[in-house]
């Protein structure tokens, strides 16, 4: 009694090449489908999340008009000094401290104050704060509202807080951030996988002799940009489930990659680090040490320190060969009695926020370190730029578009993949199905 026909994966016999892909691609295969598998959900959320987050501060406005919207009293109206401001909110909230000023000037716009909550001097526990929040009208000195950040109980105010928590956190704090760096690691892993698996396979030598015209005489380029396009006509759900899978894998794929590594440099620093620091050069970025007791009022105050950071910085412009556009935050951290002045420079890739910072002691004033974004380590410059990019925060609404799309295509990405797992796995089934019940007749 002759035997079954042979399945479709039977190992094909040809030269040792076409043997060695046949051998890479399965198992590429495999751990494609898989790596696919488990992060296919946490893919969806972020895809869908992070098409919103592109539009992070229109959406913030709309969300919450009362926070977010000011009205100039008039045409080039003056803007109240923001330290001024942080020692109004500091003093109307004393339990706590105002650690960052922001400085920048944008029309229409609330400065935002984020509040710290101090240990109790008794039991030294640190108090939950009903709201970290302050929101400043600029023109007036006015208290707009405050909100507890991220907590959706409030209602929709804290929509889009919400929301990154859950792009970046799962909303479990560090575990999730860390969940999600793992995902990340894997994602990336998988974009090279992924692409490869697009590319042809070599065809086989049997069947380019059977034909003499077709697809056998295609160039591999030829028959690689099937991959890049969708078949609608003629074929059925399974392919054009594969034909979306893998063209919102190919056409931003380069997108894709750098939103996948930057968000191993946001969530797995302990990766990311390591590895881009043995590719390329670094800007030393020391770790200041901490006081054995908080300086909560160093000897420069806010008014001092702006002028020193300001002093310090046009130093370094002048030094490094790059100029200050606009003033971004001043920070003092009393752990370790350090101020950072922040600017927007012409080093910074980010329109809507400067990383240009240098940090001195808050007694002395004394320089402790530089950190400029671009221009001075390759491997710094490398982290702003997919940074930048993950976040929309440059090229104005065009990158901000590409975000969401990039992001809606990681969503589809997700879903393709697991119904064409899902479909596949049917298929198996059913053929287990029909062999079983083949074999059950020729036993009789």
């Amino acid at each position: 009694m002759s035997g079954n026909p042979p399945a479709v994966d039977t190992p094909v016999t040809g030269s040792p090449l076409s043997r060695r892909w046949r051998i890479d691609r399965s198992t590429l295969v495999l751990l494609h489908r898989y790596v696919g598998l488990v992060i296919a959900g946490f893919l969806l959320m972020a895809g869908v999340t992070g098409s919103l987050l592109a539009w992070n501060h229109e959406l913030e406005a709309w969300a919450a008009p009362t926070l977010w919207r000011v009205e100039s009293p008039h045409a080039n109206a003056p803007r109240l000094d923001p330290l001024s401001l942080r020692d109004s909110v500091q003093a109307l909230h004393p339990e706590t401290f105002v650690a960052r000023a922001p400085l920048k000037a944008r029309p229409d716009e609330p400065i935002v104050f984020k509040l710290y909550a101090l240990p109790d001097p008794t039991t030294g526990e640190v108090p939950a704060l009903a709201n970290d929040e302050v929101f400043v009208d600029p023109y007036t000195g006015k208290v707009l509202g405050q909100r507890k950040w991220g907590d959706i109980t409030q209602g929709v105010t804290n929509l889009m807080p919400f929301i990154y928590r859950l792009h970046h956190t799962l909303l479990l704090g560090d575990v999730g951030s860390l969940v999600l760096g793992v995902i990340a690691l894997l994602w990336t892993v998988d974009c090279f996988v992924g692409a490869w698996l697009t590319f042809p396979a070599p065809q086989r030598k049997a069947r380019a002799r059977t034909r003499t015209s077709g697809a056998s005489h295609k160039s591999w380029l030829g028959r690689w940009r099937i991959s890049w396009t969708l078949r609608w006509r003629g074929s059925g759900s399974y392919k054009r489930n594969l034909d979306v899978h893998r063209v919102a894998g190919l056409w931003p794929w380069a997108m894709l990659l750098v939103v996948a590594w930057s968000a191993v440099a946001f969530n797995l620093r302990e990766v990311h680090d390591p590895v881009m620091k043995i590719l390329f050069a670094h800007q030393q970025d020391k770790d200041l040490p901490m006081l054995e007791v908080p300086r909560m009022s160093p000897n420069l105050d806010w008014q001092a320190a702006r002028g020193r950071g300001r002093q310090l910085m046009t130093r370094q412009a002048a030094r490094d060969g790059f100029e200050v556009i606009e003033e971004d935050a001043l920070t003092y951290d009393p752990r370790n009695g350090v101020y950072s002045y922040r600017v927007r420079s012409t080093r910074d890739v980010a329109s809507r926020w400067g990383i240009t910072q240098l940090s001195f002691d808050g007694d002395t004033g004394a320089l402790l370190k530089v950190w400029l974004p671009t221009g001075a380590a390759s491997g710094d410059t490398i982290r702003t730029w997919i940074t930048t990019l993950h976040m929309a925060g440059t090229w104005g609404w065009p990158l901000q578009v590409l975000v969401s799309v990039v992001g809606l295509a990681v969503a589809a990405l997700s879903v393709t993949g697991v119904v064409i797992w899902w479909k596949k796995l049917e298929g198996r089934r059913k053929l287990a199905r029909k062999r079983r019940g083949q074999g059950s007749v020729s036993s009789r």
